[in-house]
């Protein structure tokens, strides 16, 4: 076999194609679904946090306790799914003093999801996180004695 033939045979490089191709395309894809995981989280934290934080300060003894109450199950949500310190919780009453029977108590919750794998220096240039939020309203109990 000639060097001309030897170049021109074709012979295992649908091999190395196809590893290129693989990769290129999985790349990628794996980007995406470790963005998807990581907003899924940020979901899931602000819509545990807002719930939990809305039960524990209606079912607080008094106003003084209640906002520290709701703060820290809120912060228990967050640091469950791996956004510790990052999130915020904003309650609303509708009545004031806030736990009046009968009234209504409202908490926002917020965090801002970062894209993973991004350096911090490019973060400071392009904004590169997602704010997600929930709301929850809960009653305060009519009947319950305090």
């Amino acid at each position: 076999m000639s060097v001309r033939e030897r170049l021109a045979d074709e012979g295992g490089t649908a091999v190395i194609e196809f590893v290129w191709l693989a990769i290129l395309l999985l790349v990628p894809l794996i980007y995406l679904v470790l963005c998807l995981a990581r907003l899924q989280a940020g979901s899931y934290a602000v819509t545990q946090a807002a719930r939990e934080s809305a039960r524990a300060f209606v079912t607080a003894s008094d106003d003084a306790s209640a906002s520290a109450r709701s703060q820290a199950a809120a912060d228990i949500a967050f640091e469950d799914q791996g956004f510790p310190g990052s999130g915020e919780v904003a309650v609303d009453c509708t009545d004031s003093p806030c736990l009046t029977p009968g009234a209504s108590v409202t908490s926002r919750a917020e965090v801002s999801v970062p894209m993973p794998l991004v350096p911090a220096f490019f973060r400071e240039v392009v904004p590169l996180e997602i704010p997600v939020s929930a709301t929850q309203t809960a009653p305060v109990p009519r009947y319950e004695v305090r």
